[in-house]
């Protein structure tokens, strides 16, 4: 080809370009930027109040609030719909859900001690619909990049942060009090509770209740158990930890008289043992105590599936092309990392595991059948599990406890609304609503993997084709293209093993 002919190509190219964004909707046009008025035109809607899905629907969206969701008769060949928005999304044949709720992330820009850019946290958990996200344990950072989200000078879905709550050098009712008011005087909306014992988590809670904060606990193998958590009114109950605890007859798990909690190896070891010496008619008693005390559990069963099938996590698709190299090297075995403790790792522990997961998923959904609320968290950033992507697993285990995919989604919405005490403005898809939602290639009520930046494969007219993933994930009202956030991602994958 003659070099005029390049050029004239390339000048025709440029021109098409700029009328696609200035008479068209490009996704680079409109990534990332907010719009005064959004229409997502002709989706199938899965609201999160857990009802079966309905559509189409044309949903508006006016700065960062759902104003209308408009219902029409596609056979009609007039249908009343509303006005032209100044971005317009196409969603036919898709599905549109609330965005999703992260109730256990942690925003993290290194691991082990090696910087990893927090771009590659905040872009995947965008690209994987994650529009809220709970960060347990926040620092003083994490409130910069929150704040630096709210302003748009970072991409990442909104972070709700709450501050970590040690035991080490708070020793008096005092010291907990003054604790709980810093917390709240440094600007964190909640607190994440660790190992601490009884006298001090009564003083903890009863002041986090007069500064209106919620709390939620990871209970350690400690003297608190779930009777406290009932007893005190923690907001949730992180992992599981501290349930089965509350229902052992002697009161205690029967370690071996060498166990050592501090030794990662031991601890994760037995914490695979520890379901089964949980008696069921206690345990009954205390799934019920919960739900009569308000007290939400967020399982996490993601966090730890690797204990189960070690193999399976080390050979995830994902790692192919999104697992940084930084976060790679922190997941190999190594006391110094927490959660990386495989050493030794063998198939009577997965055997056990196995057995603990039986026990522990029947319990969560014996917590649903009694109203239980229960939330998704993923605590990705640990024991093989990357950003995003652990939350869309944690939604396939809650179907693989017995929970059909409205009740999921609902899981991984309203009731992390709930949790969040932010019922009244986000995690439905509702008029007067944040405008939270996602558009998805796919049916999630038929394939929770259609959630995945992976997509899937489907057959159609006898040809396997590669589908399903997030098209767009709006967040307070600004549409982010996912693809483009995925490949954002990927690039950073890149660049960095290159270095």
């Amino acid at each position: 080809m003659k070099i005029n002919s390049v050029r004239s190509l390339i000048a025709l190219l440029l021109v098409l370009a700029f009328s696609v964004v200035s008479f068209g909707q490009t996704a680079a046009a409109i990534s990332g930027k907010r719009a005064k008025r959004i229409v997502v035109r002709g989706g199938m809607v899965v609201d999160g109040s857990g009802k079966p899905a309905a559509g189409p629907f044309d949903i508006v969206i006016e700065n960062d609030t759902i104003t209308q969701i408009a219902g029409y008769d596609p056979r009609d060949p007039n249908p009343r719909r509303p006005e032209k928005g100044d971005v317009e999304i196409d969603a036919a044949g898709k599905y549109v859900l609330p965005g999703l709720i992260n109730m256990h992330g942690h925003t993290q820009d290194e691991r082990g001690g090696k910087p990893m850019p927090v771009e590659y946290v905040t872009k995947l958990w965008l690209a994987c619909g994650i529009t809220t996200v709970r960060d347990a344990w926040a620092s003083k950072k994490v409130l910069e990049y929150r704040d630096k989200i709210a302003s748009g000078t970072l991409v990442g879905p909104r972070i709700i942060a709450y501050g970590g709550f040690p035991a080490a050098n708070l020793n008096t009712d005092a010291q907990v009090r003054q604790r709980v008011r810093d917390l709240k005087t440094q600007g964190f909306e909640g607190i994440k509770l660790y190992t601490m014992d009884r006298d001090l988590m009564a003083a903890m809670m009863d002041e986090a209740k007069k500064q209106g904060m919620r709390v939620m606990h990871h209970v350690g193998v400690e003297e608190t158990n779930a009777w406290d958590n009932i007893r005190f009114g923690t907001t949730s109950i992180e992992h599981w930890y501290g349930i089965p605890d509350a229902a052992i007859t002697s009161g205690r798990q029967n370690f071996p008289s060498n166990y050592n909690y501090n030794d990662e190896v031991d601890r994760f070891r037995y914490a695979g043992r520890l379901w089964r010496e949980a008696d069921p008619a206690k345990l009954d008693k205390v799934l019920q105590g919960m739900v009569d005390a308000n007290v939400a559990w967020d399982p996490t069963l993601v966090i730890y599936e690797a204990s189960r099938d070690l193999q399976r996590a080390q050979t995830n698709p994902a790692f192919a092309e999104y697992l940084h190299p930084v976060l790679e090297e922190y997941f190999r075995p190594n006391p110094s990392n927490h959660g990386s403790y495989f050493i030794g790792w063998s198939s009577t522990d997965e055997t056990y595991w196995k057995e603990n997961y039986r026990i522990w998923m029947k319990a969560l959904y014996d917590f649903g059948l009694k109203g239980g609320v229960i939330g998704t968290g993923e605590d990705a950033g640990f024991i093989y599990q990357i950003y995003g992507f652990g939350l869309i697993r944690e939604l396939e285990l809650h179907q693989e406890a017995g929970f059909h995919p409205l009740k999921i989604i609902q899981h991984a919405t309203s009731n992390g609304a709930m949790i969040l005490g932010k019922e009244d403005t986000m995690g439905r898809i509702r008029v007067g609503y944040k405008a939270d939602l996602i558009v998805v290639n796919g049916n999630p009520l038929e394939n929770l993997k259609v959630l995945s930046p992976l997509g899937t494969e489907e057959v159609k007219d006898g040809k396997t084709v590669k589908t399903g993933g997030i098209e767009w994930t709006i967040r307070d009202g600004v549409p982010f293209h996912a693809p483009t956030l995925a490949a954002d991602v990927r690039a950073l994958v890149v660049a960095a093993k290159k270095k």
